[in-house]
């Protein structure tokens, strides 16, 4: 009886293990937080009027953050009131539930920014003020933490900007301050498992991306100042660089960080707009330090993250806060293939076969060849629902393309 009693709970413990841990995870920007949304059989070419529009849904509350849209379900936050709230939609847009998850950021530019992330039958998000949450699928809080409180550290000026990263079984967070600069959170009750050398500085608006480099796993975002990598495992400050000492564009130093690197072999990209270069950053052998590959003025991507497909980086750039050009630049050398003005800079995704530009002042959207000698527009049209700035990233999911704009979400159909 006994026997069998322990051969049970070891099933039980075994069972429970390989459904958090193998479970996929739907998360900001896609797969690897790349932008890059591998699908098959998307249009290569949109009607005048832009592709059909499947559905809308108005009153979700106002957002500047992303849907994340599941095999089952589509979540998205907004701002109502003085909470931040966490919606759930079946894949037509019908509400399923809704419920409150914490304190908005009421302040400069209100509405929520956290993309929530999904793993498996559970969803993590932040509040505008740094409320952590573990919710699931019902709609039930299963864990909160507030990482700002718990480590003496505050939001800054534009509130909490951060997505919760998801490494085996931990939820990262950076509360920054004196205490630790970034922390991990077991995901299953919200216990801290280790803290990271604090920096003795606040955070910014960046969600950090796992970094998988032969075998060792590297946690890397920016803090007030640096650019750090941190091993996943142990929490280990493994490098860091100061963002500021390598930036050299005149003009104003406002700090503003927010696009999440991109890695590709041994190799991270950063840029943060305003007087900040992009910079290209080589890891080491064995990923405990890293050196400057090439600094690139032209990619000073402001808030709309990069893309990087068979080699080139594709963006847009900051001129100043209303005005920005389109950019390709080459991942080995740091060339500059082009640089072009289309209405402002924005917003960019990729399905992997073309480029999908978000212009973040009039809300035109584009279709566009990947094509490393010019700027190849095939298609656009405009968004024309919500109020303010159009800085939400569009998603795709099973042929569908979502489109976030104020307290509206809606939903096109770019399946062939």
């Amino acid at each position: 009886m006994k026997l069998a009693c322990r051969f049970f709970v070891l099933v039980f413990v075994l069972t429970l293990f390989s459904l958090t841990s193998f479970a996929q995870i739907y998360e900001w920007r896609g797969p690897n937080r790349s932008g890059v949304y591998q699908e098959d059989n998307l249009l290569k070419k949109w009607p005048t009027s832009g592709p059909e529009l499947l559905w809308e849904k108005n009153g979700i509350g106002f957002a500047y953050s992303s849907a994340t849209v599941t095999k089952e379900t589509v979540y998205v936050t907004g701002r109502k009131g003085e909470d931040d709230v966490l919606t759930a939609l079946t894949l037509d847009g019908a509400e399923k539930w809704s419920m409150i998850y914490g304190k908005a950021w009421t302040r400069n530019f209100d509405g929520t920014r956290s993309t929530p992330t999904v793993v498996g039958d559970r969803i993590y998000l932040i509040s505008g003020v740094g409320d952590m949450v573990c919710v699931n699928s019902d709609g039930k809080m299963l864990w909160s933490q507030n990482h700002y409180k718990l480590y003496d550290s505050k939001p800054v000026m534009f509130g909490v900007s951060e997505s919760p990263l998801y490494v085996d079984d931990k939820i990262i967070a950076s509360p920054g301050g004196s205490k630790a600069s970034l922390v991990a959170f077991n995901a299953a009750n919200g216990e801290v498992v280790w803290e990271a050398e604090p920096l003795n500085e606040g955070p910014l608006y960046v969600n950090p991306l796992l970094v998988n480099y032969k075998g060792r796993k590297i946690i890397v975002t920016n803090t007030n100042k640096y650019i750090i990598g941190v091993d996943a495992t142990n929490g280990k400050l493994l490098w860091k660089v100061n963002y500021d000492e390598t930036s050299d564009i005149g003009g104003r130093s406002f700090k503003n960080h927010a696009n999440t690197p991109i890695y590709h072999d041994g190799k991270i990209f950063v840029a943060a707009g305003h007087k900040f270069v992009g910079i290209q950053l080589v890891l080491s052998d064995d990923g405990s330090a890293v050196e400057l590959g090439w600094k690139n003025k032209d990619i000073n991507t402001h808030l709309g993250g990069m893309v990087l497909i068979d080699g080139y980086l594709y963006s847009s750039n900051f001129i100043h806060n209303s005005m920005g050009n389109w950019v390709c630049v080459d991942w080995e050398t740091g060339e500059t293939k082009w640089s072009t003005k289309w209405y402002n800079k924005g917003s960019i995704i990729s399905d992997g076969e073309m480029l999908y530009l978000f212009e973040e002042k009039f809300g035109h959207l584009a279709l566009a060849n990947i094509n490393s000698e010019k700027l190849d527009i095939v298609s656009e049209f405009k968004i024309n629902i919500g109020k303010g700035q159009y800085w939400s990233h569009p998603v795709i999911g099973d042929g569908k393309l979502y489109i976030r704009h104020g307290e509206t979400l809606q939903v096109y159909s770019i399946k062939q």
